[in-house]
């Protein structure tokens, strides 16, 4: 979405929840186009990133982390190992609980995925400099503290 100065004052132009919720669907929208070409989808991103981060995660762990409901997460695993990308095993000290794992395949894209996923950042911020960037970035951080 380009924003004409003739649009600047537009209620909508002038609210950030707004203009976060349009940014947030076109990074969205673009990831999404990416990694259907390495056989993802946006629907798992928040998942693999995070098992990529940190490897033999609950399911209640993945829920928190991807900010998703524990039925989303469910539905999510269901495919992701139907796709051969990650394994629940056994916890080993609850017998409630299963740590999801990537499988080797579900190790072999982090490499491309997270590429393309950088790849759509620098599309979105190559309007900014580096200190534009770094500050957008400790900016948002400080509002998700709060």
């Amino acid at each position: 979405m380009k924003i004409v100065e003739s649009d600047a004052l537009l209620p909508r132009h002038t609210s950030f929840g707004w203009l976060i919720a349009v940014l947030a669907s076109q990074l969205e929208s673009d990831l999404d186009s990416r990694l259907r070409e390495i056989g993802l989808n946006i629907g798992s991103w928040p998942t693999l990133f995070a098992l990529w981060e940190e490897d033999g995660l609950t399911q209640t762990e993945l829920t928190n982390r991807c900010h998703t409901a524990h039925y989303t997460t469910t539905r999510t695993l269901d495919a992701l190992e139907k796709q051969g990308l990650v394994e629940r095993r056994p916890h080993p000290t609850s017998r409630r609980s299963h740590l999801v794992c990537l499988t080797a395949r579900g190790k072999k894209l982090e490499t491309s995925a997270t590429a393309m996923a950088q790849a759509c950042n620098e599309d979105v911020l190559s309007a900014l400099s580096a200190k534009e960037r770094t500050q957008l970035n400790t900016l948002i951080l400080k509002l998700l503290a709060e």
